[in-house]
């Protein structure tokens, strides 16, 4: 069974995670799949995508080893407006995921946490993007010290552009759409060119990094302690802080 579904009617494309049991990890089986579906959005011509998920978290993050770059550099390029609709926790590559749509919709219960450096781990999946869209101190206060982000405070940030109740949020994530349906398309594919390309001019470049640096790190001793205290749900001891 599929951890991704996806539908196509009227120019609005629907990739959801439907993994709810497991928090929507995004292991290499979700993660191809998500691929899939955003490849198949961009051939069916889609003006408007959105992205969203059932159960208790829009995305609990990935399995310390799968990158979500193609699904991130995807969506950056492709001639649609990106909705993502963010409910329960986004943790991890839950994170960037959903900050890689246009537009971050999220319910009033909503949580955003990064926890890459709580686990020894450098940030990923397009988290180093993050300094774009939210600024450069904003962005490290996320990945040094991993706070837990209301929807409300996400907003404050930049992160998330709607809040609405958890039980207003379908209704309000239509409205959007309808929005979108109703402008000009050609006018919103080169707003989102242009907007993206001057913040993230060297997206592609700070993919790799994020790579090279994550790859790096899962072979450090403070990496293989994160994942072992994570499995084990104790606070890790990392070597490299005395501690």
């Amino acid at each position: 069974m599929s951890t991704v579904t996806y539908d196509h009617l009227d120019g609005v494309a629907r990739i959801r995670l439907v993994d709810g049991d497991r928090g929507n990890l995004l292991d290499q089986a979700t993660v191809d799949a998500l691929t899939r579906a955003v490849r198949r959005a961009r051939s069916d011509d889609a003006h408007v995508v959105v992205l969203s998920a059932e159960g208790r978290a829009f995305s609990l993050g990935g399995d310390l080893a799968e990158s979500l770059h193609r699904v991130v550099s995807d969506l950056h390029r492709m001639d649609a407006v990106v909705v993502s609709v963010v409910q329960g926790t986004a943790a991890g590559a839950g994170v960037p995921l959903a900050a890689a749509a246009d537009l971050v919709l999220a319910a009033s219960s909503a949580q955003f946490t990064l926890a890459y450096t709580r686990l020894g781990f450098s940030p990923d999946g397009g988290s180093t993007l993050l300094t774009a869209s939210i600024g450069l101190h904003r962005a490290l206060n996320l990945a040094l010290l991993n706070p837990v982000l209301s929807a409300a405070e996400a907003r404050a940030i930049g992160l998330v552009a709607q809040v609405h109740p958890d039980g207003e949020l379908a209704a309000a994530v239509e409205d959007v759409v309808r929005l979108l349906r109703a402008g000009s398309r050609s006018a919103q594919v080169a707003a989102k060119r242009l907007l993206r390309e001057t913040a993230t001019p060297n997206a592609e470049a700070a993919l790799r990094r994020e790579t090279l640096s994550i790859r790096t790190r899962a072979a450090d001793p403070d990496g293989r302690e994160g994942v072992v205290a994570f499995l084990a749900k104790r606070a890790a001891r990392f070597p490299s802080s005395g501690a």
